[in-house]
């Protein structure tokens, strides 16, 4: 019998969470440590990877800064090939697999070769890293709702959405725009908002974690001379007061609470 005929292919999409390796859900743990093959992004902690059979598979498929290992074609084939050659392919992403992380697209064609999947969510890094920072994305009489827009589109063009967000009240999330922060906080300016307060999140959950504070007409500046970089989230919106060191007055601080 060929040892072949005894592989049943399938393909699990786990969500590692925002970086912090304690992050990552039981039911993920459980399914790195049943994989045959692991095929991880750029925003994975390796250290992850100690909790996978010693056996598997281990494959770098992240893409960074416009450096791509792999397309996200040759991504969806090392899939299907190596479930079909080698049994259980943990598809390891940063995050939530289902936020921006192009998750679906990759279960769709996976399931197009009657491949079993299943999906393991991951704490995303829109909620977590601004929660970590003792952020709210919501607040009883602040924030009602928030908005987690991906800040550049797969053309490289910033995402309309942002000019929708940006007339609302809501909290605004923006993952992967930090090189467009100029021209985000152009379009806020151009709403009135020029005094809203702004919060960037360089390395959320991680040692390396830096933030720089400030509001939608200085933050660029703070962001040049803290040096902030990439990775890093962009939180918009009055919920940024509530983080400590934000320099507020005793009535904001009413207002806020309220």
């Amino acid at each position: 019998m060929n040892e072949k005929d005894n592989i049943i292919p399938k393909l699990t999409l786990v969500g590692a969470g925002p970086g912090d390796v304690d992050l990552i859900t039981v039911k993920g743990i459980e399914a790195i440590g049943s994989a045959d093959v692991i095929l991880y992004d750029a925003l994975v902690n390796p250290e992850l990877l100690k909790y996978a059979p010693i056996d598997a598979i281990k494959i770098y498929v992240g893409k960074r800064s416009n450096k791509h290992e792999y397309t996200q074609d040759q991504i969806n084939s090392l899939i299907v090939d190596h479930s079909f050659s080698h049994g259980h392919v943990v598809r390891l992403k940063g995050g939530d697999p289902f936020v921006f992380g192009r998750g679906y697209e990759e279960l769709a064609h996976a399931q197009l070769f009657n491949i079993e999947t299943a999906v393991v969510p991951g704490i995303s890094s829109s909620i977590a890293v601004a929660a970590l920072q003792g952020i709210p994305v919501t607040n009883r009489g602040t924030s009602e709702s928030f908005w987690a827009i991906t800040g550049t589109k797969s053309n490289g063009a910033l995402s309309e959405d942002i000019k929708l967000a940006a007339k609302s009240t809501a909290t605004v999330v923006i993952l992967m725009g930090l090189n467009k922060l100029k021209e985000i906080a152009a379009i806020f300016i151009a709403e009135g908002r020029s005094e809203t307060a702004i919060a960037i999140i360089q390395n959320g959950s991680l040692p390396t974690e830096n933030i720089a504070l400030g509001t939608i007409e200085t933050i660029v500046q703070i962001v040049e001379e803290e040096k902030i970089g990439a990775p890093a989230i962009i939180v918009i919106g009055d919920v940024v007061k509530l983080h400590e060191s934000f320099p507020i007055s005793l009535t904001d601080w009413k207002y806020l609470l309220n």
